[in-house]
């Protein structure tokens, strides 16, 4: 079967121009892991019609993946999750040019963001320590930034502009913190007004056994407000808030909440809350 790009992508235009779906095809964009977000990130923007990527991920997929990762099926427990989804954004669009690292480390980030114009956070939440050198690099690089988490039932994320608030000052991290810590630091960040709280068994969350709550509606939620923050930050169009502005959303409370971390983790309500985070889940 002929397959062209045009009438793959032509359901995109009247939201978008053909001018701007050029630029789409034609802006490549790194994104760190293909797990819970990370895999449903890449299928998202694939279908967007974004067809340059650099993605990464040292896993492979695993039964306990199912049932919130894209790319864990039967067929593919065992299998690297960088090529598998690699694989699968091919099947969507086979000229696409996709770069696969097995994983990120501070040694070739310079080739991971080569270029890249937008970084996509997909890494996992336990993974705090590249995740920071990951965001710094970034920032270096001059390139904007989105971090979706998916909490509870819903989303929250961040966009960082590179002239704007850091990672490390909005999150309020630092290298004399414990791993634990920047745990804790990131979460407290990344969900200011906590929307999840009436119905989320912190017992269940371990940060020594790296393990919480997930669930793939949240997952799906981080793709679609991703899809659209990526979408503006591309086409240089439609209002996009970076740090210290936070968003979030619950499906499940039907609530959306959007301000400002003003002072980003330097605050004193955001190191209280850090405190008494560290405090319920220690």
């Amino acid at each position: 079967m002929d397959w062209s790009y045009e009438e793959a992508f032509s359901r995109n235009i009247g939201l978008v121009s053909e001018q701007e779906q050029k630029l789409i095809k034609n802006t490549r964009i790194a994104i760190g892991g293909m797990g819970g977000v990370g895999g449903v990130h890449l299928v998202t923007l694939m279908r967007m019609g974004f067809s340059k990527f650099s993605i990464a991920d040292f896993d492979t997929f695993e039964v306990a993946n199912f049932n919130r990762q894209f790319g864990a099926t039967m067929k593919t427990v065992g299998q690297e999750k960088a090529k598998t989804m690699k694989d699968y954004a091919l099947s969507i669009n086979p000229k696409a040019d996709i770069k696969v690292f097995s994983a990120l480390k501070k040694s070739n980030l310079d080739e991971f963001f080569e270029d890249c114009s937008i970084y996509v956070d997909g890494l996992d939440v336990f993974e705090v320590n590249i995740r920071r050198t990951v965001f710094n690099k970034v920032r270096e690089k001059n390139m904007w930034s989105v971090s979706a988490g998916p909490i509870g039932f819903g989303t929250s994320w961040i966009v960082f502009d590179p002239k704007g608030m850091s990672f490390d000052d909005y999150f309020g991290m630092n290298d004399s913190q414990s791993d634990f810590q920047k745990f804790c630091a990131f979460l407290v960040g990344l969900s200011p007004k906590l929307l999840h709280r009436t119905y989320f068994n912190s017992k269940t969350a371990s940060f020594v056994n790296k393990k919480g709550p997930s669930n793939m509606l949240a997952c799906q939620l981080c793709a679609g407000v991703v899809g659209g923050e990526v979408l503006k930050i591309a086409l240089g169009r439609g209002r996009v808030r970076p740090a210290p502005h936070y968003h979030q959303f619950d499906a499940y409370r039907l609530k959306y909440k959007t301000g400002k971390v003003w002072g980003g983790g330097k605050s004193f309500i955001q190191r209280i809350k850090r405190f008494a985070l560290q405090k319920m889940i220690n």
